[in-house]
């Protein structure tokens, strides 16, 4: 039993020892593609930087056009969000290829609704705190496709583009 438990024990210290985090202390990662909405189809950028093993902090810009037609009057309304995020990468806990990222983390963002004229429905500019779980997957050493869910605020939904290493 004891010979078992430290085969086990060495295992698990050479695949955490060995693990590579897909973003090192420094490194940084652009994001874009298109989300998922009720209210248009948003386009995202996205920045991230490590400032830890396993943790990034970043910023993202989205833009979507939403046509509304309320109360028999057609509305075109644009909506831009700003949003600051934090997540920690699974990558290095669970021992997984770099060429995968697991990431769950939270975000602050306020969104802009702008409306035109006349428009008596409800919109307004909001901020807001959310979370998102999402991965990605790196078929080059810089070049991935991202997935994304989130909820809790205006840029809840999900996202589906590229990522970039810089």
């Amino acid at each position: 039993m004891k010979k078992i438990v430290l085969s086990l024990s060495f295992a698990l210290i050479t695949v955490f020892a060995f693990s590579q985090s897909p973003l090192y202390v420094g490194s940084s990662q652009l994001n874009l593609g298109v989300g998922l909405s009720d209210s248009g189809i948003p386009v995202y950028i996205g920045f991230d930087h490590s400032i830890a093993r396993d943790i990034t902090l970043g910023a993202e810009l989205s833009y979507r056009a939403y046509n509304e037609n309320w109360q028999n009057n057609y509305y075109n309304h644009n909506i831009v969000g700003i949003s600051a995020n934090a997540n920690y990468h699974f990558n290095t806990l669970f021992g997984m290829s770099p060429r995968w990222d697991l990431y769950a983390g939270g975000n602050l963002g306020f969104y802009f609704w702008i409306s035109p004229d006349g428009y008596t429905g409800n919109s307004s500019s909001r901020l807001g705190f959310g979370g998102q779980v999402g991965a990605r997957y790196y078929f080059t050493n810089s070049i991935g496709l991202n997935i994304e869910f989130g909820g809790g605020n205006a840029f809840t939904g999900g996202k589906l583009g590229l990522s970039f290493r810089l």
